[in-house]
């Protein structure tokens, strides 16, 4: 059996339904209203037509011998009164027209409805409409002497007629002005929805792979954040500020590693050329030295020992750039560090120890408490982190610097701290002194190569034992600062030495 799809069902839109939802409501209280107080009105009106039927029969004085129509004569009655009286001259019956004068009527064409035990009751005349009647017995029988007396409910009829006409007209006027009304400001009110709806129609539109920027914003006036609306608006300028931020964060990264695939290709490129060249040196050598029958032993083996002692040392150089590699994507991994508890002042005193034995020209300060300074880490790799500090200050800095290194305790991290007084570096590169393959030969007179690693490698190294390396520098003044959390066991700062 073949399944048919399911058609969606038409949905009315927001403001269709609260306007729907609104005028429904008041329609319904209004009606309530305009019939309750019809009810009530009408009942009081038959009230005063019941006292009036009372008056009526009040001022008519009945004898045993005297017809309906002479005793309606006797007094002034109200236009409409109707009177049957029961008696000795029989049943007759009588009413007041509208010009006043009293006229019989036939008693055969009044049809009585029941009655209540008070004698009250509807009746309907013929010719003379509908009326509200009173029966009162006969003083010698509940037959002889009785009367019935009535006036005709038309008025009542008619206001209440009136009242429903003029309540059904004032509720349906006041309904489709409710309804105008209610559309002009729930259209205001969700004006800011639709404007956020286009809003993020036109970002859903851009193409978002290849945008970096997102300049769609909503409007700064629908983002109240004390109104419903404006809360919406300001989250959805929230996210997208999220989302420019990690367009822009992504387009960083991929810039960041062209970048480094460019300097990692350039970095490979000048040790693979070298090996290449004294590769084809020594080949040549050998066929010269074949050609020519091996006269010159010595020579071809001068030059081929020469080529492979550069060979072998652009192969290490290689062999350090790949490592170093490795090491940062593995760092970045999370799965190089061995954790332990280390002494940082003992490792601070052997790294400056190596590095004094390395740069005998500087001058290098140690500033470490008798107490240890313990963190959890990785030993070898936080050696790592300060030797390379102490090299570069060794290597950018020229001859008789004063290097300082301080080891000490500081609200609860343990700092490793190395200043030199220096030339300072370069504040056009300060920015990107962390990133890979960043060098500061301009700034400071940098005597060696290397491959641009070592601060990209110590800032990994220091963040995944979750820690921060800092740096502050100015002419006269560079300082790397290492914070890392020390260990409940370190001293505090109060115990530390001044």
């Amino acid at each position: 059996m073949i399944s048919r799809p399911r058609q969606r069902r038409h949905r009315w839109s927001l403001q269709a339904r609260l306007i729907t939802a609104a005028v429904s409501l008041v329609s319904v209280i209004l009606i309530t209203v305009g019939l309750g107080t019809g009810t009530v009105l009408e009942s009081i009106l038959r009230e005063n037509l019941d006292a009036k039927v009372t008056r009526a029969q009040d001022s008519i004085i009945v004898d045993l011998n005297s017809r309906a129509d002479e005793l309606l004569s006797r007094g002034r009655q109200e236009r409409g009164t109707l009177l049957l009286v029961n008696n000795l001259a029989g049943l007759t019956a009588a009413y007041v027209d509208d010009d006043g004068d009293v006229r019989s009527i036939d008693i055969g064409r009044i049809e009585a409805g029941p009655s209540d035990p008070d004698g009250w009751a509807d009746a309907t005349v013929e010719r003379l409409g509908d009326y509200r009647v009173h029966a009162i017995p006969g003083p010698y029988s509940s037959v002889t002497g009785s009367t019935v007396t009535g006036l005709p409910t038309s008025e009542v009829t008619s206001v209440s007629a009136r009242i429903v006409t003029t309540v059904a007209l004032l509720t349906t006027g006041g309904l489709l002005l409710l309804a105008a009304i209610l559309a002009l400001l729930i259209r205001r009110a969700l004006a800011p929805l639709r404007s956020m709806a286009a809003t993020a129609s036109r970002v859903a539109a851009m193409p978002l792979t290849e945008a970096v920027t997102i300049t769609e914003r909503v409007p700064e006036e629908d983002t109240d954040p004390n109104t419903e609306v404006g809360q919406v608006g300001h989250a959805l300028n929230t996210l997208l500020d999220h989302v420019e931020t990690s367009l822009a964060a992504r387009q960083r990264n991929e810039d960041r590693m062209r970048s480094f695939v460019a300097d990692a290709s350039h970095e490979l490129r000048t040790p693979l050329a070298s090996i290449r060249g004294y590769s084809e040196l020594s080949l040549r050598g050998i066929r010269q030295a074949e050609a020519a029958g091996a006269a010159a032993p010595g020579v071809i083996a001068d030059t081929t020992r020469e080529s492979l002692e550069r060979i072998q040392a652009q192969s290490l150089r290689m062999t350090a750039l790949v490592e170093d590699l490795l090491l940062l994507a593995r760092l970045d991994e999370g799965t190089e560090l061995v954790y332990s508890a280390v002494d940082l002042t003992r490792l601070a005193v052997e790294a400056v120890s190596d590095a004094r034995v390395a740069g005998t020209d500087h001058d290098w300060v140690l500033e470490v408490g008798g107490d240890p300074v313990i963190v959890a880490g990785d030993s070898g790799r936080i050696y790592q982190v300060a030797a390379n500090l102490l090299a570069n200050a060794r290597v950018h800095t020229p001859a008789g610097t004063q290097v300082t290194t301080t080891v000490e305790i500081q609200g609860g991290e343990a700092v490793l701290r190395i200043h030199d007084n220096g030339p300072g570096i370069d504040p056009a590169i300060a920015g990107e002194l962390f990133e890979r393959f960043s060098r500061a030969d301009s700034s400071r007179a940098r005597q060696t190569g290397g491959t641009g690693l070592g601060l990209s490698i110590a800032k990994a190294i220091v963040t995944g034992h979750g820690g921060r390396i800092v740096v502050a520098s100015e002419p006269g003044s560079t300082s790397f600062e290492v914070r890392l959390p020390a260990r409940p066991d370190s001293p505090t700062e109060a115990d530390a030495p001044r």
